[in-house]
């Protein structure tokens, strides 16, 4: 149905966005109040699973499904979404015994679902069910139910899938973050299966996958003269230049130390790098993230780190164009 433009009623319109958040909030409180022991026998089942959760549900919940199996497999618990129309057509063999079913129902009489229920009981695969309706034929077959019941739909006519489905939704990520808390999932395992993401480069990237090395690094000795570490500074374009002596960073030499000196009018020419370079340069290891690097530079507001080895030997340098490109800053 059509609606013109003329008849919108901004103000109603905002209320009952209000109204929407409210009801939701309600509804959130209401599921939150009602959690007891069934919800630990939900999360110890899927601990004690050896095989993949498996989600269903259908409609709104289906798509409630697709974000919970989603949620849980980037935490430490495999799983994945299976539509249970297209179980009952074949896609019922993705689920072998070992497996968990997680199904979503709010008024727990899914045709779909309920059709494959004898078939999974079969396989000797526990049903952990979602359902708003605790005397369902959904709840009546599992082991474990956990309510998603709402008073009423945000929806106004309450009957779109709304204030049920945020609950379904929250139930989801309940029981995620308990298992990720129970597995000892941390940080760096989160990396892992978000490699693409900021907070896997950040955590997954290494500064020795960044720093430049060899022939790249902007070395000269202690007694190199100035014009000539002006020249190897220009041919590595990094900035800066590093004395090195037997093999240690003995001081740096920046643009910024350049422009400083330029301004106090010496004669160039007749120094050398070791009474130009600025001592004890900021140093980080091989093995330390590249974002800690980053975290350094920012602290002491310098643009470019040096890299050393367990032995605290030059092995590499590092400055921000680097991490840009990586995407860590």
């Amino acid at each position: 149905m059509k609606t013109s433009a003329a008849s919108f009623d901004p103000a109603r319109a905002l209320a009952l966005a209000r109204q929407t958040f409210d009801i939701e909030a309600a509804a959130l409180a209401a599921v939150r109040d009602r959690l007891d022991g069934d919800f630990s026998q939900a999360v110890q089942a899927v601990l004690a699973t050896t095989g993949r959760v498996v989600v269903m549900g259908m409609g709104k919940s289906g798509h409630v499904g697709r974000k919970i199996a989603a949620t849980l497999a980037s935490t430490g618990t495999p799983a994945f979404f299976v539509h249970p129309a297209e179980a009952s057509h074949g896609d019922l063999g993705m689920v072998q015994p070992g497996d968990l079913l997680l199904a979503i129902s709010n008024s727990g009489e899914s045709e779909e679902i309920n059709a494959i229920l004898p078939a999974v009981r079969r396989l000797g695969v526990p049903l952990v069910a979602i359902t708003g309706r605790l005397q369902s034929t959904l709840a009546r077959h599992a082991q474990v139910t956990l309510s998603c019941a709402v008073d009423q739909e945000a929806c106004p006519l309450n009957l779109a899938p709304t204030a049920s489905t945020t609950a379904q939704m929250a139930l989801g990520d309940a029981l995620a973050v308990a298992l990720l808390d129970a597995r000892g999932f941390r940080e760096h395992d989160f990396a892992r299966s978000h490699p693409g993401g900021a907070l896997g480069r950040k955590l997954l990237m290494h500064v020795h996958d960044l720093m430049r090395t060899g022939d790249a690094l902007p070395r000269v000795a202690p007694d190199t003269g100035f014009i000539d570490m002006m020249h190897v500074m220009t041919d590595k374009g990094l900035g800066f230049a590093v004395v090195v002596e037997a093999d240690r960073p003995a001081g740096i030499f920046t643009d910024g130390d350049l422009r400083r000196l330029l301004e106090t009018g010496a004669d160039l020419r007749a120094l050398k790098a070791s009474e130009v370079m600025h001592r004890g340069p900021k140093h980080v290891r091989a093995d330390a993230l590249a974002v800690d690097a980053a975290d350094l530079m920012e602290q002491h507001r310098i643009t470019s780190v040096l890299v050393v080895d367990d032995h605290g030997a030059l092995v590499g340098a590092l400055n921000t164009n680097d991490l840009l490109r990586a995407k860590v800053i």
